[in-house]
């Protein structure tokens, strides 16, 4: 079968709405969009103390946070499958191959990026804003929910990042979920079963569905940060 006939089998799939593969779909935007709303405000909060904090050691969390960076996400999925096994210190939760895990993963991939970027969101001019803050009588956390109105632009744009990133993600998930079908498959876990056992048209189906995603993920990051991160 030739790739244009293979895709536009796979187009035909996704539009007969093809229980299985909008199962998967469903799968990764619900453990993608619960990794990220946990990881988001954990994030504004460390970017922000570390924008905003003068202490001892805040040279070196930050370059924790940036080597962390680099991390591959399969080894995050290792250290998160030794935690979660029978074996493991928390085993006894029982979380090892269920949609939880999967969230647990990315949110450990999730936080040190979007907090690299909500740190690079704050830092150029937050010592200036709190300057004012004060000058206007406002206390700690009035600051900081101005700097987060202020700056709420480059924050969602990290939020888009930080999304295309983790919904993208196989390593991790493959080690955690199991891939197991209704439950912890998601797109990309399914793209490599499929391609495996030679099932093109559902490989390419769930490809296209991550290239929009990821797409659309990208395209709002870049519209944002375009715009500038003053929230104007």
């Amino acid at each position: 079968m030739s790739i244009l006939a293979a895709t536009g089998e796979a187009l035909a799939l996704l539009a007969a709405g093809d229980p299985g593969l909008w199962g998967t779909i469903a799968t990764t935007l619900a453990v993608a969009g619960a990794a990220l709303a946990v990881a988001l405000p954990a994030a504004v909060l460390l970017a922000y103390a570390l924008a905003a904090g003068r202490f001892a050691g805040r040279r070196a969390a930050l370059l924790v946070l940036h080597a962390l960076l680099g991390v591959p996400t399969v080894v995050v999925g290792l250290v998160l499958y030794l935690l979660l096994s029978s074996q493991g210190p928390l085993g006894a939760l029982d979380l090892l191959f269920t949609p939880a895990a999967v969230a647990l993963g990315q949110f450990l991939i999730a936080l040190p990026i979007l907090t690299a970027f909500c740190h690079a969101s704050f830092e150029p001019d937050l010592q200036p804003l709190r300057e004012h803050a004060r000058a206007l009588g406002l206390g700690r956390l009035r600051t900081a929910l101005l700097a987060v109105r202020e700056k709420r632009r480059g924050l969602a744009s990290s939020a888009f990042a930080g999304f295309g990133r983790i919904v993208s993600e196989v390593g991790c998930a493959l080690l955690v979920g199991g891939n197991i079908a209704g439950s912890t498959r998601t797109i990309p876990t399914a793209i490599a079963l499929e391609t495996g056992k030679g099932q093109f048209v559902e490989g390419i189906a769930l490809g296209i569905v991550l290239l929009l995603l990821a797409a659309c993920a990208s395209l709002a990051f870049f519209w944002l940060t375009s715009k500038g991160s003053d929230g104007r």
